[in-house]
């Protein structure tokens, strides 16, 4: 039996259990107060993110109960249950950011347990912060029912003094103030008013990206993906997802119908138009794995070739999603890719509609009143942002955001740590200087273990004024909010014996985004003889979900999954 005949069981089987089980089935439902005729409806699950964790997800209540209302209008049955999160922008930089990739993995089990387990029909996920994205794409992948994901929404930006503030503003003033530039005072109130309220981190950050890509994905709404929590027409989508859902049940429309190679491309070409995060490369990586669609760190490359960056949306440009949303949203940005060539417009999607029959009404041409989203011709840069360096530092492929830099190559004495806090205080104290290369490893998959992000010393960076002058490597990963010359994923990573174990304070390394090359300029015999002798580190957990992690984790390279036997 094939994995998708596997997971594809018919539900309606359900219907037809033998006589005993089939009447205790019922006899639990009945308990929950549901009537003769609801067991001709379907069953549908509603995997609900909310928590009182973070911002990201404490907006996501209203927008589950939304859901539930449109299921039960269009004639369905809501199964509500929970799936959790880990806030990455309040475990960063501390033990606790190892747990946010293991999370995408417990969120995809939690939707996949349940929606085999109980033989919905059908699932609606919501969700907001970062894994909540990957990790219900996953889930929902793997139990193959029709289902449609709704993003909890943007956060509104944050003022101060003049200035639109969003969560990456508060690490980067942790810089300038270590550096001198900014006073107590400024840093106290950038941190207090940075975070207005419910929402995900408001710039083209790894939730936005991610909810971008599954809107050209075809597997959200249009439009739905820059819409900021707070508004009211984020529930009116929540419920009219919804009532869309039914209808996909209805046709039997189910995610392995809509996520094929040429969907990805389209929500890659996306990632790159808008300048995402490169936490999306990991991701998709992850999400092909789990569709059964074979996809490499190749293709990315083969796709940035050809899509320019088309709008000018933070880390490395000016504006937020919120901006993106009153110039027209996801279906704009596809539009001008559409009429470019450069998307496949007759993908499918949750709708039933193609790409192309979802963008009729959509203007050719972003309007002239705003400057968000650019025309191909005026393109901020001709090719895309997210650059795969490959060379002897990184055989199998590294991770590298190139926008927003003047000149992306450095060659510099390496900085070695083998944590990410003794990097960080090294930063704050004065000790890292243009031209260095940082190096922080074993921190990857198996090594962090969780392949944790690197968004403090990155912040740091950028704050103290070295952002362009200071290179950065690690096996680890960068925020969604990170830019400058930083190289990520770096595999294979220090823990699995990949060269980055074997850096010495001092050697040259050389970044070129340009040649796509990064390498440490050393010589083979002393690698080898700095190769001898040399054993994994012991792990750092050894019961639990980490140590699951570690054990079973793929190289960055293939996504960082736990299934790829």
């Amino acid at each position: 039996m094939s994995d998708s005949q596997d997971l594809a069981i018919n539900r309606r089987s359900r219907n037809i259990t033998e006589g005993k089980s089939r009447a205790s089935n019922r006899s639990m439902f009945y308990g929950m107060g549901y009537q003769e005729s609801d067991f001709a409806k379907p069953m549908v699950g509603v995997a609900n993110g909310h928590s009182t964790i973070t911002p990201c997800n404490s907006g996501l209540q209203k927008l589950a109960d939304a859901a539930i209302e449109g299921i039960e209008e269009a004639g369905g049955n809501a199964q509500v249950f929970g799936t959790p999160t880990i806030s990455d922008g309040m475990s960063m930089g501390t033990e606790g950011m190892k747990y946010s990739l293991v999370s995408r993995e417990v969120i995809s089990d939690c939707i996949e347990t349940c929606v085999q387990g109980q033989w919905m029909d059908g699932v609606l996920v919501v969700g907001g912060c970062d894994k909540n994205m990957p990790g219900g794409m996953m889930g929902m992948l793997r139990a193959n029912v029709p289902s449609i994901y709704v993003y909890g929404g943007t956060i509104l930006p944050g003022r101060y003094k003049g200035q639109d503030l969003n969560i990456v503003s508060v690490f980067e003033a942790v810089g300038q103030n270590a550096a001198g530039k900014l006073s107590d005072e400024d840093l106290n109130e950038i941190e207090k008013r940075a975070i207005p309220g419910t929402g995900s981190c408001g710039g083209m950050y790894t939730a936005n990206t991610m909810s971008s890509a599954f809107e050209a994905l075809g597997m959200s709404l249009p439009y739905s993906s820059t819409m900021a929590n707070p508004h009211d027409e984020k529930q009116n989508s929540a419920k009219e997802s919804a009532k869309v859902l039914l209808e996909a049940i209805r046709q039997d429309i189910k995610p392995r119908d809509i996520v094929t190679r040429e969907a990805i491309e389209n929500a890659v070409s996306v990632i790159m138009a808008t300048g995402g995060s490169t936490n999306a490369v990991l991701h998709f990586l992850a999400i092909a794995h789990t569709a059964g669609v074979e996809w490499t760190l190749d293709d990315f490359e083969r796709i940035r070739k050809r899509v320019p960056v088309i709008c000018d949306l933070k880390p490395s440009g000016k504006y937020m999603a919120t901006d993106l949303h009153r110039a027209g949203g996801i279906p704009q940005v596809m539009k001008v890719l559409l009429n470019a060539g450069l998307l496949h417009g007759d993908c499918l999607t949750i709708t039933g509609q193609t790409i192309a029959e979802t963008l009729a009404d959509v203007p050719d041409v972003p309007r002239a009143d705003q400057d968000v989203i650019r025309t191909i011709d005026r393109a901020l840069y001709s090719e895309g942002h997210l650059a795969i360096l490959k060379g002897n530092l990184s055989p199998e492929g590294a991770v590298a955001k190139i926008t927003g830099l003047k000149n992306p190559v450095i060659t510099g004495p390496a900085r070695v740590f083998d944590d990410e806090q003794s990097a960080l205080q090294a930063i704050l104290d004065g000790r890292i200087v243009a031209g260095d290369v940082m190096v922080l490893r074993y921190l990857g998959p198996k090594g962090g273990p969780g392949m944790p992000e690197m968004l403090a010393p990155t912040g740091a960076l950028i704050g103290a004024g070295l952002g362009e002058s200071v290179g950065l490597i690690t096996d680890g990963r960068f925020s969604g909010g990170t830019w400058g010359m930083v190289v990520g994923h770096v595999a294979p990573e220090a823990a699995a014996g990949g060269l980055i174990a074997f850096i010495h304070e001092g050697d040259s390394i050389t970044i070129d985004a340009h040649a796509l090359k990064l390498d440490l300029l050393v010589d083979e015999a002393t690698i080898a003889q700095r190769r001898e002798g040399w054993t994994p580190p012991k792990p750092r957990y050894t019961r639990g979900v980490q140590a699951k992690f570690a054990f079973n984790a793929s190289s960055a390279t293939r996504g960082a999954v736990l299934d790829d036997y």
